[in-house]
């Protein structure tokens, strides 16, 4: 049986920081959005929680790509996440989950299923 999705508003476009992380909800869940103008203005959507650390902080971490893939730096243990699927680069038994995300028009969604609604 397939998941079912659909595409949630969870903001605007004026509320993104280009080439920076900004911190949403998605029900009870924090997520981190990234906006990366130079990626054909591509929004990304990964979990907040920095597995590493314990704490909601990989809105606050460093841009980058490695190897061409874009990715994020945990503040404060610098592993990297990438923002396509979420896996941590250095690690490959941890990852965080990672939504679909687009504009539309001005807003930001991000594709979500009923079983995320669930848990969050």
């Amino acid at each position: 049986m397939s998941k079912q999705t659909y595409w949630k508003t969870i903001g605007k476009k004026r509320d993104l920081v280009p080439g920076s992380g900004v911190g949403a909800r998605l029900g009870k869940c924090q997520i981190a959005l990234f906006w990366i103008p130079d990626m054909d203005d591509r929004v990304f959507a990964i979990n907040n929680y920095c597995p590493f650390s314990g704490v909601h902080i990989l809105a606050r971490g460093i841009v980058g790509d490695v190897e061409g893939e874009p990715v994020v730096a945990t503040p404060l243990y610098k592993q990297h996440f990438s923002l396509i699927d979420g896996r941590c680069i250095e690690h490959d038994d941890v990852a965080v989950d990672a939504w679909e995300a687009r504009f539309e028009g001005d807003e930001v969604q991000v594709q979500v299923s009923e079983a995320d609604e669930l848990a969050a």
